[in-house]
């Protein structure tokens, strides 16, 4: 386990939050839960047919276990979210249906301060678990979207924060323009503040560094940093830059000798989700990486996606990390 993690579920269980898991039909979520709530990481809830549940192999008898189906709030938690979403044509009748989906019967419980976060994802694809967070959670205040990124920690590495990066966005926005782009940029590095806690170094990739090439996709990157300096002129985030000038000091010192970024990024901002999706997994892979996420952000409360070849492992990763982001919605 990295020293990452250690730290994020230290911050977890000094003050324990309560996260909801609607998929208990997955043994890799009832493996990650049984590991929780025996370190005593979280509070859990978890969803789904309770007979099964109990039946499964994993010592859950600290959890929560609700079937939506048959559960004494959901037509309290239905009239609740017709009340959201009246105006958009949901009918009473389609809002208690909603809560025998698992994913919203979970959102729902956040929304209403039953849970402080959900994690998902093993089991149910990223539209899936996103859909009823945009309707019933919505953005942050301030935010103007929802983006995503991993939590990369790469062993025996001595770029970026001892081996420690922030990839985004690795999972959610396929092609941000100039303007989104430097709002995942800002939102990544509130993110490293709050996750890894020392100075974000922010890097708006390309495959151009200072000008090196001329074209719409080298610009694209160079108006988003004049958008995001404009926005954040404290952040210390600079590009264009290629990845080696980012993270790598003595390329960095060439390439882009009056940047005050280059060489010492740990925030890396992807131009498209093709790169920051590719960039991710060859670091994973090759570089024998951990990955953490993908973790959402932007959202009024967090509720993280998990990759459909989630390890229980990540599972407990994902789970810690969403407790960190719900204490610090509460600072």
């Amino acid at each position: 386990m990295s020293t990452f993690l250690n730290s994020i579920l230290a911050r977890a269980k000094s003050d324990k939050q309560t996260i909801v898991l609607p998929e208990g039909d997955d043994t890799r979520t009832l493996e990650a839960a049984e590991t929780i709530l025996r370190e005593g990481i979280a509070h859990l809830i978890i969803l789904g047919d309770a007979g099964n549940i109990a039946a499964s192999p994993y010592e859950l008898a600290d959890a929560r276990i609700i079937d939506p189906r048959t559960a004494d709030n959901r037509e309290e938690l239905a009239e609740i979210l017709y009340d959201l979403r009246k105006e958009k044509g949901l009918s009473k009748e389609d809002a208690l249906a909603l809560m025998d989906d698992v994913l919203y019967y979970g959102v729902m419980l956040v929304k209403t301060g039953a849970a402080n976060g959900m994690v998902a994802g093993a089991s149910h694809s990223t539209g899936d678990v996103l859909r009823p967070c945009l309707q019933i959670l919505k953005t942050a205040p301030g935010i103007k979207l929802v983006s995503a990124f991993f939590v990369m920690v790469v062993p025996d590495c001595a770029y970026g924060e001892d081996g420690i990066f922030i990839f985004a966005d690795s999972g959610l926005e396929v092609q941000p323009d100039a303007e989104r782009l430097a709002h995942i940029a800002l939102s990544s590095a509130k993110s490293w503040e709050t996750l890894v806690g020392t100075e974000p170094v922010v890097a708006m990739l390309s495959h151009s560094s200072y000008g090196s090439a001329k074209n719409n996709d080298a610009n694209k990157v160079i108006e988003a940093t004049a958008i995001a300096k404009e926005l954040a002129p404290d952040l210390a985030l600079d590009g264009e830059l290629q990845l080696d000038a980012a993270i790598v000091p003595s390329v960095g010192a060439s390439k882009a000798p009056e940047s005050s970024v280059a060489g010492k990024a740990n925030v890396l901002v992807f131009p498209d989700l093709d790169a920051g999706n590719i960039g991710y997994k060859l670091t994973q892979r090759l570089a024998k990486a951990d990955a953490y996420g993908p973790i959402t952000q932007g959202i009024a409360a967090p509720v993280n996606d998990l990759s459909r070849g989630c390890t229980a492992e990540d599972i407990v990763g994902v789970i810690g990390i969403t407790c960190v982001q719900a204490l610090a919605s509460k600072a």
